[in-house]
């Protein structure tokens, strides 16, 4: 009997030996396989607390570098580290801003202040950009919960030379303003990602042949802004805004040969006294808005080379022509209403009204012209639409409606009321006269050399010529005088218009926006500037060619000094003659 039971145990121990093991390996198999089936693809209950078993790594583009038309650096991107707590990592939410305050050697409370609302989520920012001592602390201390990331920072070399026009960049490294967010689709480049299959300690397992994708660097943009003659501008304008105790400032320098912008700054500081003007919050000078593209502003003076221009064009006055301009006591229109002068002349020809400035005179020839040819002049020269320079946030200006136009609208705009510009509309325009009476595109990138210069007519090329001549006589015999430089040939045009009321309409009875226009150097233009002094203290001078002129002339001194162009005045080396003559065939204004 013991023998049988021996026999029948060593049996069955033999059966379980040989089923056993396959056994055991296939519940492992099929326990390994719904491991597997958990981790790859859990039902839909599970995925929700389990979390998805593959892992993604960003890899950072570099966003390009802003520079300036000669490939100096104006904006580029360094690396930097933010610090960062998760709430729920962390050891002791009560102390720990106790623990980063000693590393960082800041105050533990400002720290807390960040922390202590947001407790309920996992990344809260402690500190935007870390010094590197500060870096080598936090990682030295290794507390739970507190991490560092690489970062991005962007800086301008250069301070605050130009800010407002470069922008600025937010958290995230994309442009909110300027240049940074006029380019940002070229600038930003795109970022890359590493996919990948990781453990239980977040360690790689395995990465998929298309799992990496690499990241692509931004373009580095070149615009034509010189930062030479950026820094010239913005000190000059600045000088002169203090000198006049004025509210403010705006300056635009561009090359009329091939529309680029080379310079261009704004300046708004309201002085204590001025109770009608709201003073702006303070904001970040590169969230400032660019007041040169934004703001308009009611050209008085300087838009009348405009409307002489197309007048003689049209024929509506011959430049020697004598008008029946007052000797005093002003000149009333057709319907009644009285056109003062600064200064009264009596008889004078159509020349002398623009030397002189004279409103009578234009409100004269204003009244020959249709008011489709008045509003003409307005569209051809390119008011009341955007230039498109590459600025964001530019303004049209303000035009008056043409079913809300009549004899008054008409006279007014002729003398520069009634119609409100921007600095950079006057530039492009002005640069009509400088040239052939063609108004190059403006630009803020350099065109290249085989890019055709998108150009539109303004007015015939002789009359650009003869009102750039007439111009030029506004610097020795008019209200330019002031403004004449020593060493080249200027023409130009100020301006001296009574400041709007910011509420209830009407105009200050003294106070004024004094501005002024020029080209350079007469014989061959190549720049052309405008400045305007927003409302300068009356005592310490307000007209245009007084205020707004010397600026405009030392801006086109040094710029064309810098820029390697002779000097055109009588007895110095001249340039070439100009290629236009005042022989140059007249063709019609409706088919230049």
């Amino acid at each position: 009997m013991e023998d049988e039971a021996l026999n029948l145990c060593k049996a069955r121990t033999k059966t379980f030996l040989r089923i056993a093991p396959p056994l055991v390996l296939l519940i492992l198999a099929i326990v390994f396989a719904r491991v597997v089936q958990l981790k790859i693809a859990p039902n839909s209950k599970l995925a929700s607390v389990v979390g998805s078993p593959m892992s993604s790594r960003p890899e950072m583009a570099r966003r390009g570098d802003l520079l300036d038309r000669h490939g100096r650096i104006i904006s580029t991107s360094t690396m930097g580290y933010r610090l960062f707590v998760d709430p729920s990592l962390v050891t002791d939410p009560d102390t720990i801003a106790v623990d980063l305050g000693v590393l960082l050697e800041v105050d533990p409370v400002n720290i807390d202040r960040k922390l202590q609302p947001r407790l309920d989520k996992r990344y809260v920012v402690i500190a935007p950009l870390l010094e590197d001592w500060q870096v080598e602390a936090v990682r030295a201390a290794d507390l739970p919960g507190v991490g560092i990331e690489m970062r991005q920072v962007r800086q301008q070399p250069n301070g605050s030379l130009g800010i407002a026009l470069v922008g600025f960049v937010g958290s995230e490294h994309t442009g909110l303003s300027g240049a940074e967010y006029a380019f940002q689709e070229d600038l930003a480049g795109a970022n890359g990602k590493l996919t990948y299959l990781r453990d239980a300690r977040r360690r790689a397992l395995w990465i998929e042949p298309d799992g990496y994708t690499p990241s692509s660097d931004g373009q580095d943009i070149q615009i034509t802004i010189d930062l030479v003659l950026q820094q010239y501008v913005q000190e000059r304008l600045q000088e002169e805004v203090r000198k006049r105790h004025a509210a403010g400032g705006r300056l635009v320098l561009a090359d009329c040969t091939t529309g680029e912008i080379l310079a261009t700054y704004a300046v708004l500081d309201p002085p204590a006294d001025r109770k009608e003007i709201e003073r702006e919050k303070p904001v970040h000078p590169a969230l400032m808005r660019n007041r040169c593209v934004t703001d308009p502003y009611e050209p008085g003076s300087t838009f009348k080379p405009f409307v002489w221009a197309t007048a003689t064009a049209l024929g509506r006055a011959d430049p020697k022509e004598m008008l029946q301009t007052p000797t005093s006591t002003g000149y009333r229109t057709d319907t009644g209403r009285l056109v003062r002068d600064a200064h009264y002349y009596g008889p004078s020809n159509w020349t002398k009204v623009l030397i002189k400035s004279m409103n009578s005179g234009m409100a004269i020839v204003a009244q020959r012209m249709t008011f489709q040819e008045m509003q003409g002049t307005v569209g051809r020269f390119g008011f009341g639409r955007l230039t498109h320079c590459g600025f964001s946030g530019e303004s049209a200006g303000l035009v008056t409606q043409k079913k809300n136009w009549n004899q008054y609208t008409q006279v007014s705009v002729a003398m520069g009321h009634e119609i409100a510009v921007t600095p950079v509309q006057m530039a492009r325009a002005f640069m009509a006269i400088a040239r052939d009476g063609t108004m190059p595109q403006l630009r803020l990138t350099p065109a290249n050399d085989n890019e055709a210069v998108m150009l539109d007519r303004a007015i015939p090329a002789w009359v650009a010529l003869q009102t750039r001549q007439v111009l030029e006589r506004v610097m020795t015999e008019g209200t330019g005088r002031r403004a004449t430089s020593e060493k080249y040939r200027l023409f130009g045009k100020s301006g001296t218009a009574q400041l709007p009321k910011p509420k209830g309409g009407g105009y200050f009875e003294d106070r004024y926006i004094s501005s002024f226009i020029a080209g350079a150097p007469a014989s061959n233009p190549r720049l052309v500037a405008i400045c305007v002094i927003d409302d300068p203290q009356r005592s310490k001078g307000y007209y245009g060619g007084t205020v707004a002129g010397p600026v405009v002339r030392d801006v086109l001194d040094h710029a064309l000094g810098y820029l390697g162009v002779m000097p055109d005045q009588p007895g110095t080396e001249e340039q070439d003659q100009p290629s236009l003559t005042a022989q140059a065939v007249r063709p019609s204004l409706s088919n230049p």
